[in-house]
């Protein structure tokens, strides 16, 4: 019996290491949608995502990742370093301009099919606001990176620092340059007026608990952010919007450092904030406060 259990030793090791490989390949696939919406804030280019989220994975078939307890974070990280390598490249041969919508279009409509799912190569098309492309066209790679993982992703600044080779803090100076930048983009009273008329509609939604509503309203990759953590991608959000519905009872439309938002207030005090960025008319970013202190030195002036 043990002959026959040892007769074939390297093809049961194969056999192993196919499954292993398959194994880390299904754990791969499900941070893909992740690691590209990463690479395409970084790269504006459906296409250059894709590559970087495949170096990701030949780099992770290549690694022993015993030890990695986080993959996500690991992957992340990857392709952040992979996204600052092309965004080098592209500054020392004259930096390319970002893919076209139209190109991303033209994919869905059937003109090129190349691409690795088209009707994913749109809605990250979408997901690209006009802070994004201020970010794009105007920053150092090392700056665009801490923006996007950081300000985008929730990614802290130790591994941002670590992907960009600076310290924690001259991450979190890079990332601030950048969000000054962005938020110094000029907007237009019409672009305040829409945006209010979507926290409106936000307001109902959340009141009435009408999860459809609230999808319809959110960017299928938002991202809401809080003391405690970040939940991303338009269901979840919706859903955990239900658990604001009897604070929307008592929430007032209002501009939250000048940008457009809601006020929690309870029992005449202001309890909280969210702070709403857009994308093509759609809430992308949620910025939702409730330490006091941190409410406290918010600049909060209620609309209407």
């Amino acid at each position: 019996m043990d002959e026959n259990e040892n007769a074939f030793p390297g093809r049961e090791r194969s056999g192993r290491e196919a499954a292993e490989k398959e194994f880390l390949a299904r754990r791969f696939e499900s941070h893909r949608g992740h690691l590209r919406a990463v690479a395409y804030r970084m790269l504006g280019s459906a296409a250059e995502a894709d590559d970087a989220v495949q170096e990701a994975w030949f780099r992770l078939s290549r690694s022993d990742m015993q030890g990695v307890e986080n993959l996500g974070g690991w992957l992340t990280t990857v392709v952040g370093r992979v996204c600052l390598d092309m965004l080098r490249s592209r500054k020392s041969r004259a930096e390319l301009p970002l893919e076209p919508l139209e190109t991303t279009h033209a994919r869905v409509a059937g003109a090129d099919t190349s691409g690795a799912d088209p009707e994913q190569d749109a809605l990250l098309a979408d997901s690209v606001g006009v802070a994004l492309l201020v970010v794009l066209e105007t920053l150092s790679p090392p700056e665009r990176l801490a923006f996007v993982l950081h300000d985008l992703f929730a990614v802290p600044y130790e591994e941002v620092g670590d992907i960009v080779g600076r310290s924690p803090v001259a991450a979190r100076q890079l990332a601030s340059r950048a969000r000054r930048r962005v938020q110094g983009a000029e907007v237009h009273d019409a672009d305040l007026v829409r945006q209010r008329e979507v926290v409106d509609a936000f307001l109902a939604a959340a009141r009435e608990g009408d999860f459809d509503a609230l999808v319809e309203l959110l960017d299928p990759d938002v991202v809401a952010r809080t003391e405690v953590g970040v939940t991303t991608g338009a269901a979840a959000v919706a859903k955990g919007a239900s658990s604001f519905r009897h604070f929307a009872a008592v929430a007032r439309p209002a501009l939250i450092d000048g940008h457009t938002g809601l006020a929690v207030f309870i029992d005449g005090r202001l309890d909280r904030t969210l702070t709403f960025t857009f994308v093509r008319d759609r809430i992308a970013v949620i910025d939702i406060v409730t330490d006091a202190g941190r409410v406290a030195g918010l600049d909060v002036s209620i609309v209407g």
